[in-house]
């Protein structure tokens, strides 16, 4: 079963449980204000729109993978990683100006509607932050022993501050005229990196997996993350809209350095440099403007060798991931995601 289908499947069943879990937090804002209850509203609006629950699955088959079971604490485990997860998407919609995600409105967007645009962003921190709580505690309830949770909620506030560490740098960038393939790997050891070692050590953790098999878990992770980070990056360059739900080259607007663009600046003659500097930051870019983006990046050289940094951590993820004690299933599971980074690669070129 490839990764996709196991996604569809267990991400129904975390819905289910995110559904009852609303519904409890709910009732709990309504008597407390009317207001705080709509703002809880928005908040599960923006969790429950479908997704692929990549994060919570992982931690969900990674427990599966030395336990051979789902229960409902590892369910309810799965709420506080959802949560986690859209504590992070929160904030990031607000410094990125993104005004959709999934084809709702971003909280701040919401809010900004209803009020103005202090309002709408300070309401998105808030919840964010409140989002944060929700999912340490849904982890505390969760009923698992008081050391297993003591362990996980360190995982997840470890994670935590080193997203932030990374979201800090990867804003730092788009300010700064120059940023080397070193300093670009330092800022995304800490982003996707950060979440898939969180959310898959947890479930490690959790289902009382070998010091052996954490450290391995842990590489294999952060390897994950590195070659997500990359194909992710090139397909906002490089997909259309049809494909990828929103604008092209969205991070070029904004004036971030995804590695390919890093590769590209650094093997460029002055006047190539000059050209495609005017386009980072600008408002706005036509068709004309992210063919000729496009054209440069494959010139120079630096969407092919971004590709190749992230095979390498490609097959270093799957090499680790073999090594574990994972059952089968699950290893299968995660050579098929890893096997996905890799061919999606394939399609820009």
């Amino acid at each position: 079963m490839g990764w996709e289908k196991i996604l569809e499947d267990y991400g129904m069943t975390i819905e289910k449980r995110l559904k009852g879990y609303f519904e409890k937090i709910r009732k709990e804002a309504e008597n407390y204000h009317p207001f705080i209850a709509k703002v809880y509203s928005s908040l599960e609006d923006y969790v429950l729109r479908r997704g692929k629950r990549l994060a919570s699955c992982c931690t969900l088959l990674t427990y599966k993978g030395y336990t051979s079971r789902i229960d409902d604490n590892i369910l309810n485990v799965c709420v506080g990683i959802e949560l986690y997860r859209h504590c992070i998407l929160i904030h990031d919609d607000v410094i990125d100006m993104d005004t959709f995600r999934r084809g709702g409105k971003t909280i701040h967007q919401t809010f900004m509607e209803d009020y103005d645009d202090r309002f709408g962003e300070g309401v998105a921190v808030f919840l964010g932050n409140i989002a944060y709580s929700l999912a340490s505690h849904a982890i505390i309830d969760s009923g698992f022993p008081e050391e297993k949770i003591a362990k996980s909620l360190l995982l997840l506030s470890n994670g935590y501050r080193e997203v932030n560490e990374s979201q800090m740098l990867d804003l730092l960038f788009e300010y700064k005229k120059s940023v080397d393939a070193d300093e670009w790997t330092v800022m995304a050891s800490k982003r996707a990196a950060s979440l898939f070692k969180a959310t898959m050590l947890i479930g490690a953790v959790l289902g009382d997996a070998s010091k052996e098999d954490l450290e391995k878990l842990e590489e294999a992770a952060a390897s994950i993350g590195y070659a997500f980070d990359i194909q992710d990056d090139i397909i906002d360059t490089f997909a259309d809209e049809r494909q990828y739900g929103r604008p092209p080259c969205r991070d070029i607007i904004l004036g971030k350095k995804p590695l390919h663009v890093i590769y590209a600046l650094n093997s460029m003659s002055r006047g190539e440099l000059e050209t495609l500097r005017m386009f980072l930051g600008k408002e706005s870019l036509d068709q004309e403007d992210i063919s000729l983006i496009r054209e440069m990046i494959r010139k120079t050289g630096g969407l092919e060798a971004a590709k190749k940094i992230s095979r390498k951590h490609a097959e270093r993820a799957r090499m680790l991931i073999y090594q574990t004690g994972l059952s089968n299933d699950v290893k299968e599971f995660f050579d098929s995601l890893i096997g996905y980074i890799e061919e999606s690669l394939d399609w820009y070129k």
